[in-house]
């Protein structure tokens, strides 16, 4: 990511350039699109850093595993300006069209496109992180991007409607904007502790395993896209304590392997009636 990062803070400086000198907003559009990407990156990667190596300690029980989807929240917030400036500055275009060299912004629309392609061959592989895919949507997003730019610089050489620029502007906020609706969506799911698999298919699976008798209190949640925690109640019918810490990691080895959960803590609680009928036994 960090070298995604700074080829595309290059391709910024020499679209922002290209835009500014040839006068397409599109391409300056393009451009910022590149600028925010590439610090997609710098914050995905920080935040991969600080994660991966802040253990956990006194305060921080559970390490720094939250800072992930913070900057994923945090990037998706800084797209929304970037929308709002393309789409004044292709309202100002359309009421006020302006000379456009066509030919030297799709070329330089094309070495954006090759940046593209070269960073998403980079990063794509494997599975990935919410800062990780909210980097790779931002690449995928320019790539459509930078396609749309030189096609409207064709239309443009080829029609001679300046249109086409303002209107491709648009085009590239609303790609954006989808960026940023994902990535706040992603990450506000987190914050606010939605449950990544159904409560109830978990209610139901550990009730299959000899000895459950019920189910309750289950609450699932991730402190990131890669770390799962569940917290479930159990009541059980079994004879023994040794019985009962088989049966416990029996529950938590489903739901390691069926519901990805990488910290599990589960309640286990005796039948009041079996509790009697042993009591009432052990009298005799």
């Amino acid at each position: 990511m960090g070298v995604v990062a700074l080829i595309n803070l290059v391709g910024f400086v020499i679209e922002l350039a290209g835009g500014l000198l040839f006068g397409s907003v599109a391409l300056i559009g393009d451009a910022f699109h590149m600028l925010f990407d590439a610090l997609a990156y710098v914050l995905a990667f920080g935040a991969a850093y600080v994660s991966r190596r802040a253990e956990p300690g006194e305060y921080w029980s559970y390490g720094l595993d939250r800072v992930e989807p913070f900057t994923a929240f945090l990037n998706g917030i800084l797209l929304v300006p970037m929308v709002g400036y393309l789409v004044w500055e292709s309202y100002q275009r359309f009421l006020n069209p302006v000379e456009i060299d066509p030919l030297m912004t799709a070329g330089l629309a094309t070495g954006g496109l090759v940046v593209n392609f070269a960073s998403v061959y980079y990063l794509q592989g494997g599975e990935m992180n919410l800062n990780e895919k909210g980097a790779y949507y931002h690449l995928i997003g320019d790539t459509g991007a930078s396609v749309a730019v030189i096609v409207s610089m064709l239309i443009i050489e080829f029609t001679g409607s300046t249109l086409a620029d303002p209107i491709t502007a648009v085009l590239i906020a609303v790609i954006i904007i989808w960026s940023a609706v994902k990535l706040l969506r992603e990450s506000g799911e987190i914050f606010f502790q939605r449950s990544p698999v159904s409560v109830e298919d978990v209610e139901t699976r550990l009730e299959e395993l000899e000895g459950v008798l019920a189910v309750d209190d289950v609450h699932i949640w991730q402190l990131s896209s890669t770390v799962r925690v569940a917290s479930i109640h159990l009541t059980d019918d079994v004879q023994s304590l040794e019985e009962r810490e088989k049966l416990k990691t029996r529950a938590v080895d489903v739901l390691h392997e069926e519901f990805d959960v990488d910290h599990a803590t589960i309640d286990m609680a005796v039948n009041r009636a079996n509790m009697y009928r042993c009591q009432s036994i052990s009298k005799r």
